[in-house]
């Protein structure tokens, strides 16, 4: 049986949200639940836990679900580097100050 996971409060209500925001999508489109899950290829119960914010879902599951909805379009440019500020941030401060450029070693010959 795997470990219970208690991830952070700001994790928690991320999750919360993302749920509210699918549970009202769904719904948005009149969609009910057992459909939804049918094309997300899950059960209605994980469905459920989903619309709940649930953070022992799977993100696998939770994109067939965004999927099923037509919302996936989004998902991949989550941490994609164009929105990473810290991160280029990071990659900026460690290039160096100054580059040269390096001369191949003549090779020598005893003959």
């Amino acid at each position: 049986m795997p470990t219970p996971h208690h991830p952070p409060a700001a994790v928690r209500r991320a999750l919360r949200k993302l749920g509210a925001d699918i549970h009202d999508a769904r719904r948005r489109r009149r969609l009910p639940m057992a459909i939804v899950a049918e094309r997300a290829f899950t059960s209605r119960s994980t469905l459920q836990k989903i619309e709940a914010g649930d953070a022992n879902v799977g993100i696998g599951i939770y994109a067939a679900v965004l999927q099923a909805l037509g919302l996936l379009d989004g998902l991949e440019d989550i941490a994609d580097i164009g929105r990473d500020s810290v991160g280029q941030a990071l990659a900026s401060a460690d290039l160096p100050t100054r580059s040269r450029i390096r001369r191949k070693q003549a090779v020598t010959s005893n003959g």
